[in-house]
C-alpha cells in the first residue's frame, strides 16, 4: 500500500475536522449526536436484514436455482456461454456477499484475466442486489406495495446480465 493511500483517511479527518472549527461547529458533540444517530438507524434496520438473510438461506437452500440452472444449460450452450456464470447472475439481485464470493470462486479457477472472469466482474458492476435493497429500504420507511419496484429493478438487473455478456463478448 503506498504512503498516499495510507494517509487518505487521517487527511480528510483532519480536513473534516479543521472545517468543523471554521465553522464553529462543536466536533465532539456533533460526532457523538451521529453515532446515536447511526445506532438507532442500525436498530430499526435490523428485523429487515434479519428477515432478509432468512428468505436468502431458504432460497438458496431449496435448490430450485440447479432446476433452473438444467433448463438454461442448452440455450447457454448453444450462445457459447459459460455455465458456471449462472449461479452469480441468478444469485446477484439477491445477495451482493453470495455474489461476491461465487465470483472469488471463479477468479480462483478460472483467472480473473479469463473470459469468465471479466464476465462476472461486468456483471458485479452492472448490477445491484435489488431484493435486498427493497427489503431493507422499503422496510425501513415502511413501504409495503413494491410491486412496481421490484418488476423495474429485476428487469434492470436482467438488461444489465444481457449487456455484460454482449459488451465482454464484443471487447474480449
Amino acid at each position: 500500500m503506498s504512503t498516499f493511500s495510507k494517509l487518505m483517511i487521517p487527511c480528510f479527518v483532519l480536513i473534516v475536522i479543521i472545517y468543523g472549527l471554521k465553522k464553529n461547529v462543536m466536533i465532539y458533540d456533533a460526532f457523538l449526536e451521529g453515532a446515536k444517530e447511526g445506532l438507532i438507524t442500525a436498530f430499526n434496520i435490523f428485523p429487515s436484514i434479519i428477515a432478509m438473510v432468512f428468505a436468502i438461506n431458504i432460497f438458496l437452500n431449496s435448490h430450485i436455482l440447479d432446476y433452473v440452472f438444467k433448463f438454461l444449460q442448452p440455450l447457454l450452450t448453444s450462445l457459447n456461454l459459460p455455465l458456471q456464470i449462472l449461479p452469480m447472475a441468478f444469485v446477484r439481485p439477491i445477495s451482493g456477499t453470495a455474489s461476491l464470493a461465487i465470483m472469488n470462486d471463479i477468479f480462483n479457477n478460472f483467472g480473473p484475466d479469463s473470459f469468465i472472469g471479466r464476465l462476472a466482474s461486468t456483471i458485479q458492476g452492472c448490477t445491484d442486489t435489488t431484493i435486498y435493497v427493497l427489503a431493507l429500504y422499503f422496510g425501513r420507511v415502511k413501504i409495503t406495495n413494491t410491486r412496481h419496484a421490484l418488476t423495474t429493478g429485476l428487469f434492470a438487473d436482467l438488461i444489465g446480465i444481457i449487456a455484460s455478456f454482449i459488451i465482454v463478448s464484443l471487447v474480449f
